[in-house]
Parts: structure tokens; sequence; C-alpha cells
């Protein structure tokens, strides 16, 4: 069954049956998260970067950031079974869009964030497909772990 994960949202689920999907990534990233042991895995939609310390912001919608929303994902399948050493982990997004000039690389710099964040916490990215211009859509089957992305300009779903 697929779930539809929007804009600043996530899931975490150990339902085999479940597809977690994101569609029209554009600046945005999604941070996806698999323990194939358990079958435990998650899909995050973060916006911006960070909530610059602004606890009023983090608490409306934590999901919305990436250092709220990442740490947050990766705790929930903590919570179901998933453990930090058997996780793959995949990026996605990041595009600049609407932003032609470059003049605030939203895309750019939430991936730097990501990235960033992961990387503090020791955890290995095992594929990504950020940057460019296109939104992308982006789907994890919880069944096999399997992580899967279209782009507006690409013929067919890829696997990543």
């Amino acid at each position: 069954m697929n779930v539809i994960i929007g804009v600043a949202d996530c899931r975490v689920s150990n339902d085999a049956e479940d597809v977690l999907v994101t569609y029209a990534l554009g600046s945005c990233i999604a941070v996806s998260v698999y323990d194939p042991l358990t079958q435990v895995g998650g899909l995050l939609h973060f916006m911006l970067p960070e909530a610059s310390g602004d606890a009023r912001k983090t608490g409306k919608s934590p999901w919305m950031y990436a250092d709220s929303g990442i740490p947050m994902l990766f705790r929930e399948a903590y919570q179901k079974g998933a453990d930090k050493r058997r996780l793959r982990v995949h990026l996605a997004g990041g595009a600049q869009v609407m932003d032609p000039d470059g003049v605030f690389n939203i895309g750019q710099r939430n991936c730097l964030a990501a990235r960033k964040i992961l990387w503090k916490a020791g955890v290995l990215v095992h594929g990504q497909e950020t940057g460019g211009s296109t939104p992308r859509t982006v789907r994890l089957d919880m069944a096999s772990g399997r992580f899967f992305v279209r782009s507006t300009d690409a013929p067919a779903e890829r696997e990543l």
C-alpha cells in the first residue's frame, strides 16, 4: 500500500506491505533509512536546512528542517527496532528550482546540511541523487528496502 509523505512530513514503518512515497522534491530533500534485518524503514521530506535555533519554528513542524527532522527520523526508526550499524541511507532532491540565478541555493544548502548531520552522527550514505534542476519523486519499498528515484527529465525510475 502506498503511504504518501507530504512536504515537511515523515513516516517510519515496519509493515512489509507499505511503500513510502514522496512527490515533487524540488529544493527539498528526501532522507530514507532502512534496516534490512528488522525491515524497519522511514522516509523524511524536509524543506529547509535549519530552524535557526528558533524552538517555536521547530515545535510547529520539526519535519520541515534537516536539523530537527533527521534526528527524529532516526529516533523513530530505532524505537521500532532499527540498528544504526545496519541502516541503509539514501538522499534525493536538492534541485535548484525557482532560483535560476542561485541567489538562495536552498537545494545545495539542504544537501550540505543533511550530509553534515549524517557525517557527525557517523552514518554512511549508500546512495544519493541530488542537485540538478528538475523535481524528483522517490519511493522506498518496505518489503525489500529498495529505494527508487524518478525525475521529470528521465524516461524511467532508477534504483539507487
